[in-house]
C-alpha cells in the first residue's frame, strides 16, 4: 500500500492522505492567515471524508472544479454538515483566495455523495473500506481500508472518552498500519467531571458579580456540549452563529448522538439570538453566557461579543477548546490582547481556558494504540508528531512521523 501525506503531517490542519494513488482520505483546511491548502495536484477515483470539521472537509469541494466527478463517501451528519460549513465558507471568502472552491463546485457535491453508516463495509477506488464511531464529533469515523493485501486504519479525530455530545468510541478494528492523530499526545486531560464544575462555579461567579461570560465554541460538537452542560448546571444562556444551525441539523440523527432528549432540552434552555436591532451589543449587558462562534475568535459572532465585553474585568472570555497558532484566540491567550477588525484591542476581561477536547489525550492514545502493537504508525495532526513516535518506539512500536509531501509504502 501507497501512502503519500498532502497535509495534517507534523501540523493540525488540511489533513489528506491519498491512499494508492486513487483513493483521497479527506481534503482539509489549515486555517490562518492566509490559509494553507493540501500540496501537490491530485485527482482521485474517490474520496473518503471522516468528518465535517474544516481542517479535514473544508476543501472537499474544490476537488469537483474539473472534469472529474469522484464520488465522496460519509456518513449522513457528515455530508450535510460538511456542506453547511462549505456554504458558510462561500458567503464569507468567495472569490477569493480564502474559498478554493465555487458555487458550482458546491453544488456538485451533492451530485455526486454517497452515505454509509458504521459498520457497512462499501467499495471505493477499488478498495473495501468501512467506518467505525470515532466518538469525536456526531458522524464521525475512523476509516478502515483493505486494498486485498493491506488493512490500514485512518483514525481520522477520535475520543477514548465519553463526551455529553457522543460516547467516546471503543472500536478496535484489525489492521497492519495505522494513521493516528496525536493531537494531545502530550497532555493528560483532566477529568470531565472536575473540568465542569470549574467552568461551572466560574461562569455562575461572574454572573453573580453582575459580568457576562463569552463562551467561544466550534459550532460543531462544541456549541453543543456547551449548551448541554449550561442546561444540565441550569446556567441562564444564549446561543449565536452557525452553532445554531448545527443544533437544529442534529436532532434530525439522533442515531448519531447520545443523548438525542438532552439535546432537545438543551436547544429549549437556550435563547437563540437572531443579530437584528443590536440584539448582540443588548445582550452583552446581561447577566448570562453567550455561545458563540467562532472557536477561535477568528470570525463568526464572536467578533462582536469580545470586543464589546473586552474593557470590564468583571465580564469574562472562556475558551473551550485548542486555538492554533496565528489565530486571535491563540494571541489572546498568550498576550492578553487580540486583533479584532483590522485593530489590536486590549482585553481587561478575564480569560480562561477550558480543555472540552473532543480528542484522545496522550493516556487515551495509548490505550487505544495498544490493540495496534504489530502494526506500523504513522503519527499525524499535531504539533508534536516526531515526540509522539519517539514514545511509542521506546514502547516498542514502530512509529515515524511523517512530514507534508512524504510516500510511504508499506
Amino acid at each position: 500500500m501507497r501512502l503519500e501525506f498532502l497535509g495534517g503531517a507534523g501540523e493540525v490542519g488540511r489533513s489528506a492522505v491519498l491512499v494508492n494513488d486513487s483513493l483521497l482520505l479527506d481534503y482539509g483546511v489549515l486555517t490562518g492567515n492566509p490559509p494553507q491548502y493540501p500540496v501537490g495536484s491530485v485527482d482521485p477515483d474517490a474520496i473518503v471524508v471522516s468528518h465535517a470539521h474544516l481542517d479535514h472537509a473544508g476543501a472537499v469541494p474544490a476537488l469537483l472544479s474539473g472534469d472529474a466527478r469522484p464520488p465522496i463517501h460519509w456518513t449522513p451528519p457528515t455530508a450535510e454538515l460538511a456542506r453547511l460549513l462549505a456554504r458558510d465558507t462561500l458567503k464569507l471568502h468567495g472569490g477569493t483566495y480564502d474559498c478554493p472552491f465555487t458555487e458550482t463546485d458546491l453544488q456538485r457535491v451533492t451530485q455526486v455523495s454517497e452515505h454509509h453508516g458504521y459498520g457497512d463495509p462499501f467499495e471505493a477506488a477499488g478498495h473495501e473500506v468501512t467506518f467505525y464511531d470515532a466518538g469525536h464529533i456526531p458522524g464521525s469515523a475512523h476509516v478502515l481500508v483493505d486494498d486485498g493485501e493491506t488493512r490500514l486504519l485512518y483514525t481520522g479525530d477520535f475520543h477514548t472518552d465519553d463526551q455529553r455530545l457522543v460516547s467516546g468510541t471503543t472500536a478496535r478494528p484489525d489492521a497492519d498500519v495505522v494513521v493516528c492523530e496525536s493531537t494531545y499526545s502530550d497532555v493528560e486531560h483532566e477529568d470531565r467531571d472536575v473540568l465542569e464544575r470549574q467552568f461551572v462555579e466560574s461562569v455562575e461567579t461572574t454572573l453573580w458579580e453582575g459580568g457576562t461570560v463569552v463562551v467561544p465554541a466550534f459550532a460543531i460538537g462544541r456549541t453543543q456540549e456547551m449548551l448541554l452542560v449550561c442546561e444540565a448546571y441550569d446556567i441562564p444562556c444564549y446561543v449565536d452563529g452557525m452553532g445554531k444551525r448545527v443544533t437544529e441539523l442534529l436532532r434530525a440523527y439522533p442515531e448519531f448522538v447520545r443523548d438525542p432528549d438532552a439535546l432537545q432540552r438543551a436547544k429549549s434552555h437556550a435563547r437563540y439570538v437572531t443579530g437584528r436591532n443590536g440584539q448582540r451589543k443588548r445582550i452583552t449587558d446581561q447577566r448570562a453566557a453567550i455561545v458563540t462562534t467562532s472557536g477561535m475568535l477568528s470570525g463568526g459572532p464572536a467578533m462582536t461579543y469580545v470586543p464589546e465585553i473586552s474593557a470590564n474585568p468583571t465580564n469574562k472570555i472562556a475558551l473551550t477548546g485548542y486555538q492554533v497558532e496565528g489565530t486571535p484566540g491563540r494571541e489572546l491567550l498568550e498576550t492578553g490582547s487580540a486583533e479584532f477588525d483590522g485593530r489590536v484591542t486590549p482585553v481587561s476581561a478575564q480569560v480562561e481556558s477550558y480543555d472540552f477536547s473532543a480528542h484522545a489525550d496522550r493516556d487515551g492514545l495509548y490505550e487505544f494504540l495498544e490493540s495496534y502493537r504489530d502494526a506500523e504508525i504513522a503519527v499525524v495532526h499535531g504539533d508534536r508528531c516526531e515526540a509522539f513516535a519517539s514514545k511509542l518506539r521506546e514502547r516498542g512500536y514502530e512509529a515515524t512521523a511523517p512530514a507534508v509531501g512524504d510516500i510511504y509504502d508499506t
